[in-house]
């Protein structure tokens, strides 16, 4: 089954460009630009086999807003 992420909130301003990364934030996959959340998305692999997930977040004025979590 595939990792399912889902954001709920978002500050700053949109749009947004979504990322989802290694537990350091130095392997990222760029996932879609979204104007406001909620968002789902699959993990895309090879990073759906990683145990901790970090989802990154640029807002439009470059701002970065990242938080990490076990899947």
């Amino acid at each position: 089954m595939a990792v399912q992420v889902t954001i709920n909130s978002l500050t700053g301003t949109s749009p947004y460009d979504v990322y989802i990364c290694d537990n350091m934030l130095s392997n990222c996959v760029y996932i879609s630009t979204i104007s406001s959340p909620p968002y789902v998305f699959d993990v895309p692999a090879p990073l759906d086999a990683q145990s901790e997930l970090c989802v990154k977040v640029v807002d439009s004025n470059g701002c970065i807003i990242s938080q990490c979590g076990s899947v």
